[in-house]
């Protein structure tokens, strides 16, 4: 049995309390890494073309309020 077996079976077994507890830590943990991921690709330079492109959108009148 891999690791990922072992954690989703030991979900299966935990107690409402605990599932709830679990997912509002997995939810905080994931945004964390998320973040984490956006500030790396921003400091790599790997957005510079998208904003680029929504900047100019933007100056052609190409884009709509929300």
């Amino acid at each position: 049995m891999t690791t990922v077996e072992e954690i989703k079976t030991a979900i299966t077994r935990l107690p409402p309390q605990a599932l709830q507890e679990l997912r509002a830590w997995y939810e905080h943990f994931d945004a964390d890494q998320w973040d984490a991921q956006i500030e790396a690709d921003i400091s790599a330079g790997r957005l510079d073309r998208l904003a680029e492109e929504a900047v100019q959108a933007f100056r052609n009148g190409q884009t709509t309020e929300l």
